[in-house]
């Protein structure tokens, strides 16, 4: 066990974490739809969200580490077999190479150890399959645009959870994709001949995992590397896995003064240190790098929650802020909402949080984002109601409107 004592030992760790994730170099896959295809491959997902306050956090994802990035690459990676639709942690774009990592979870739903629906209708999933083998991919608008008050596999609501059950087993796939319109097809039409679909041991998984977490992340905890996964057998796996590594002399376990175990491979920690640039990043919430709360706050100190899903008279920040990144730390957040009508982005609240900089370098690194990320809004203006500290907010009112 290594204990991290030294603020220079801490630094060396962000910034291991940050560039595993594609955050420090300008651009670390690639640029368009090629970068696109290795940024997904690396970072091993990409949380589909429906919010649109700002453009969709899949979006925003990519945006945030590929140079000419388009939103229309995200479905041409999937019409063309590179990517597919499943559930990770949560609705996510995943690397077609890591298709047999989705087939224990469609195995435990479909056997029914698992419940996505309890009590799915098998009679209408059959029927929905059969239509689908005959007549070709259906689309989810076509059971809405079919919505009738008679029973039947057209009445929406049960037809659209017998859909979604036959995707989540496994029978279906998300063969295309315009906006939040999925069109669906069989399984069997829609993988690539190419892709491996034995399933994997349980130990097969758990070193996948590592590997994976390892590899986007550079530092992994313990419970990181099974997120919000409830398969306690997969779990226990991955400790034993852990454990047989690390004594081994491949896995280093690194301990914080806040008693936190991290996980690095072995001799990363004397590898030369990441250098940075003084860029700022406007991250999306459910960026890779901050979904692991826990992890954030004990490796950045920075303790962030999302608030769209706490009540507005409890909010502390806003409805949707975004992390800052500045160099190596995470350095404040802004609420903000595109008005893609007038062409306006607003920023409704925006907070800057204790840090070593100067205060000239963060608010010049602020509106040079600012530059790139209201064009990828699709927005010319930009407005500002409110800045904290009180001090900073004439310095970003006078640089926000020379700008803008």
């Amino acid at each position: 066990m290594i204990e991290l004592k030294r603020p220079q030992d801490l630094a060396r760790l962000r910034r291991l974490a940050l560039s595993a994730q594609g955050l420090l170099q300008a651009k670390p896959f690639g640029r368009g739809l090629a970068g696109c295809r290795q940024a997904i491959n690396h970072i091993g997902y990409v949380q589909i969200d429906t919010i649109s306050v700002v453009e969709r956090a899949h979006h925003h994802v990519l945006y945030s580490r590929v140079p000419q990035f388009d939103p229309a690459m995200t479905n041409k990676l999937l019409v063309n077999g590179d990517i597919f639709e499943y559930w990770a942690h949560a609705a996510a774009f995943l690397p077609m190479a890591d298709f047999r990592f989705s087939l224990p979870y469609k195995q435990t739903i479909k056997s029914g150890q698992t419940h996505w629906f309890r009590n799915p209708d098998k009679q209408l999933m059959g029927e929905l399959l059969a239509r689908i083998r005959t007549d070709g991919p259906l689309r989810s608008r076509d059971l809405e645009t079919n919505r009738t008050k008679s029973a039947g596999w057209w009445d929406w609501k049960p037809a659209k959870k017998a859909l979604e059950q036959l995707y989540m087993q496994g029978d279906l796939m998300v063969s295309d994709r315009t906006g939040f319109q999925k069109t669906y097809d069989l399984t069997e039409r829609v993988l690539p001949s190419h892709v491996d679909t034995t399933t994997p041991t349980t130990d097969e998984f758990a070193a996948h995992l590592i590997d994976q977490q390892l590899r986007c992340h550079g530092v992994a905890t313990l419970k990181g590397i099974t997120y919000l996964r409830r398969n306690a057998g997969l779990r226990q796996a991955v400790k034993t896995l852990v454990n047989e590594k690390a004594g081994q002399g491949l896995l280093e376990q690194v301990k914080l003064a806040s008693g936190e175990v991290l996980l690095v491979e072995a001799g990363a920690l004397e590898r030369p240190m990441p250098r940075v640039s003084n860029r700022m990043l406007i991250l999306s919430p459910f960026d890779n790098s901050v979904i692991q709360r826990e992890r954030l706050k004990s490796l950045f100190q920075y303790d962030y929650q999302i608030e769209c899903y706490v009540p507005a008279a409890k909010r502390q920040y806003g409805y949707f802020c975004l992390p800052l990144l500045y160099r190596d730390r995470f350095v404040g957040r802004m609420d903000c909402k595109a008005h893609r009508k007038d062409r306006l982005l607003e920023i409704k609240s925006l907070y800057f949080e204790s840090h070593s900089f100067d205060d000239d370098q963060i608010v010049t690194a602020f509106t040079e984002a600012l530059k790139t990320f209201r064009q990828f809004q699709g927005c010319d203006r930009v407005s500002l109601t409110e800045a904290y500290p009180k001090p900073m907010e004439p310095r970003l009112r006078s640089a926000i409107s020379h700008q803008f």
